[in-house]
């Protein structure tokens, strides 16, 4: 993989004071989808039926490979969607990096699938990149309503068990969960999964998930996935929590990539959504930060940072933040490059909204440009998420329907606003 050269500015790229030229790339490459250009996939088959017959790839038509789509990076914009409606003035750059020469190549991983009624039917697969927190509808969860202890063996060797239970606690805990998973008839290939869900008499309603599994080649993968609806502590409002972790690694090459997406939600219409990423591809590697926050009154603070390096030391970034209230506000960000011999490249923009229709943009770079003008512009931002508690409500049925445990007359609970965390992999979930 060749790597980037010095910069300095360019309209294809990023070019430096040594006549270096920086490649473009996309910061999301690796591992199990680590790029759009090219996905590595684990494909799946199934023996319910005798017959070897494909289950479906990673994106969900059964195909492994999807045409490459070549990706720029906006300052003004970011891979968590939202709509700005402004000119550019010098501040969009391209996030550049070395192109990846990761080779698509379908893995087979056979156990997850069993003869028809003779054992669980997981639906686990190896996570998507940059796809966010799943609804809960996505994940199919049916918890077992009677104590399971079951396994078995398949036709082909493959083994399988399936266990249920349910475990209380002080303030009327109580914890419901299934367990399931598989292992191929030499143990390469193994599959887990976990449901949960969690009450109290505090009003305290958690949905949980968390899968992994691994192949014959030792590529890895782990997701979880919560869902969580509590009273807050401060305001006294309902509030509704969700996250994600994901992450795969490959077992034949240095790659893997990891994900933490979290969203938080009040009746009032206060709103925060974040996201962590960083992944590793033999020798670059990359991370992103993202953020935004609506208080639910027109004020909004989104921000972005992203940023690579390659073993050979040279580095590259492009950053930006926004804030509005009632029309006014600023934007601001960064585009970088650092080379092995420590020169840095760097551009600055900034922009502040009067909301009378008058936008101040300014700017410069380390190689002498600069730039200072007023302009007529209108000013388009979002104040509200366009996702909301309103949604979020609408697709949380299954966890406003978990139930607690009968509280007996007279009994009231000790108010705890703790967070919840999640069952370890090898027991059942605790208090």
């Amino acid at each position: 993989m060749a790597a980037a050269a010095t910069a300095a500015t360019g309209s294809n790229g990023l070019t430096g004071p040594l006549g270096g030229k920086l490649k473009r790339v996309d910061v999301g490459i690796g591992f199990v989808e680590l790029q759009r250009k090219r996905r590595r996939v684990f494909g799946v088959k199934c023996c319910c039926s005798g017959s070897v017959v494909p289950i479906r790839g990673i994106n969900g038509s059964g195909k492994c490979v999807e045409k490459c789509e070549n990706w720029r990076f906006d300052s003004k914009k970011s891979s968590h969607s939202y709509r700005v409606k402004v000119q550019a003035s010098s501040s969009t750059m391209p996030f550049a990096s070395p192109k990846s020469r990761f080779a698509s190549k379908q893995e087979q991983f056979f156990p997850r699938c069993t003869p028809r009624n003779s054992g669980p039917q997981s639906h686990d697969s190896p996570p998507k990149r940059d796809t966010g927190i799943a609804n809960e509808k996505e994940w199919g969860i049916d918890m077992l309503n009677e104590n399971v202890n079951e396994s078995g063996t398949n036709e082909d060797g493959s083994t399988w068990y399936r266990k249920s239970g349910e475990n209380s606690g002080e303030n009327g805990y109580r914890c419901r969960w299934t367990k399931m998973g598989g292992k191929s008839h030499n143990g390469a290939s193994e599959w887990k999964e976990m449901w949960w869900e969690k009450s109290d008499w505090t009003g305290y309603k958690e949905l949980g998930v968390e899968k992994s599994g691994r192949n014959a080649e030792g590529d890895s993968w782990l997701e979880t996935w919560q869902e969580v609806l509590h009273q807050d502590e401060w305001s006294n409002l309902a509030r509704i929590e969700r996250s994600a972790q994901k992450q795969a690694k490959s077992g034949t090459e240095n790659a893997g990539w990891y994900e933490n997406w979290s969203e938080k939600y009040d009746a009032k219409g206060w709103t925060e959504k974040g996201a962590h990423k960083y992944g590793r591809l033999n020798e670059q590697s990359w991370w992103e930060k993202w953020g935004e926050e609506y208080d639910g009154r027109g004020s909004v603070l989104k921000w972005t940072d992203k940023w690579a390096e390659s073993e050979l030391g040279t580095k590259w970034g492009d950053k930006w933040e926004e804030k509005f209230f009632a029309g006014i506000g600023s934007r601001q960000g960064e585009t970088w490059h650092a080379s092995l011999s420590s020169e840095r490249w760097s551009r600055t923009w900034g922009e502040e909204h009067f909301g009378n229709g008058k936008v101040h943009k300014y700017g410069k770079s380390t190689t002498g440009e600069s730039w200072d003008m007023v302009v007529d512009e209108k000013t388009y931002y979002e104040a509200e998420p366009h996702y909301g508690w309103a949604d979020v409500v609408g697709d949380s049925s299954q966890l406003f329907s978990i139930q607690p445990r009968e509280q007996p007359p007279g009994v009231y609970p000790n108010i705890d606003f703790g967070s919840s965390v999640p069952p370890n992999d090898e027991s059942p979930p605790t208090r």
